[in-house]
């Protein structure tokens, strides 16, 4: 079994977020397009921001650092170090109202096999 320590991990993707020019970075910490779940920390500097997205399937978002802001079409929420949020099904964005870091854990639905 491995074990990663998630304050680290979003210690060092805020590192590399402060040196981006994106003001973000990310890392895939378990799975990845070839499973059905995916986690993923992601560091976002203050004022920074994913555009609004489509959901790729089940996904959560656990903050481990920061305070960030949640919006769809008709919804916010914020939330800071601690707090977890189900993501929506429906487009959504994502913008760091402080410096963030937080675990995207996603489950998409299995796709056709290729062979």
């Amino acid at each position: 079994m491995e074990v990663t320590s998630l304050t680290a991990v979003a210690d060092e993707q805020l590192a590399l977020a402060r040196r981006s020019r994106s003001g973000r970075a990310a890392l895939t910490i378990h799975g990845g397009h070839d499973h059905t779940l995916r986690q993923t920390v992601l560091a976002l500097l203050a004022g920074h921001h994913l555009a609004e997205h489509d959901s790729p399937g089940e996904a959560t978002l656990h903050v481990l650092h920061g305070h960030v802001r949640l919006t769809t079409s008709t919804e916010a929420w914020e939330a800071t170090r601690g707090d977890h949020l189900t993501i929506p099904p429906e487009r959504h964005a994502l913008a760091a109202l402080e410096d963030a870091a937080v675990l995207l854990t996603v489950a998409t639905p299995p796709g056709p096999t290729h062979g």
